[in-house]
């Protein structure tokens, strides 16, 4: 689950660099990308699925992630991972504990302001399979890093009207296939103060495991 959260925070959005793309859909994958980043803030309705033939793992999850800057907080099943910029809050539900780490550029604290650039010098942006979707409007595109060291692959499904994100797949090198459906995104929307601060006074009993 952790893996799939990690993924999760690195994608949703911001910035892409591109190599040898194939032009229109570098544009439009670029249009998508300002068009999100846009927005004082959003916030995102998930369905998510990681799949391992070889290892017969099919998860299925849901989840909610807010972001307003380098601020973020994604609720999962069972888990809550909180940033403000500064510091990054994971809470596990079933274990009743919270592990407090600074934000760095580690995989495991990645600000959405980080996003596509920390996995390489660049992506080979294309548009992808010749798909009929009953809304012409969306658009395949695939993603490949020049270095492989992360992941194998990308496919995102943008619509080219509204220039927002629908769903993307991620390859990674071990053989996992994560899967993103936005069920609805929601932004310049109100949030509550404490939406980026992790409330201790809400879990009294909480373990603290503080590794900063």
């Amino acid at each position: 689950m952790k893996t799939i959260t990690t993924t999760l925070i690195t994608i949703l959005l911001v910035g892409v660099l591109f190599a040898q793309s194939d032009k229109e859909a570098k544009k439009l994958l670029e249009d998508v990308i300002t068009n999100i980043s846009s927005n004082e803030n959003y916030r995102a309705e998930l369905s998510i699925t990681m799949v391992n033939t070889e290892m017969d793992i099919d998860e299925k999850k849901s989840g909610i992630i807010f972001v307003k800057g380098d601020n973020y907080r994604v609720e999962m099943e069972g888990q809550i991972i909180i940033s403000d910029g500064n510091t990054t809050w994971t809470y596990i539900q079933d274990s009743e504990e919270v592990m407090v780490s600074n934000v760095d550029d580690s995989e495991e604290s990645i600000s959405p302001t980080k996003i596509l650039s920390k996995y390489g010098d660049g992506y080979k942006a294309k548009f992808g399979n010749d798909k009929k979707y009953k809304n012409s409007s969306l658009k395949e595109i695939s993603l490949k890093p020049n270095d492989k060291n992360n992941f194998e692959k990308m496919c995102v499904i943008v619509n080219s009207n509204k220039l927002s994100l629908e769903n993307f797949s991620v390859y990674d090198v071990n053989g996992n296939v994560f899967t993103y459906h936005i069920v609805d995104m929601q932004s310049n929307i109100d949030m509550p103060e404490d939406t980026f601060t992790f409330d201790y006074a809400k879990y009294p009993d909480v373990d603290v495991i503080d590794m900063r």
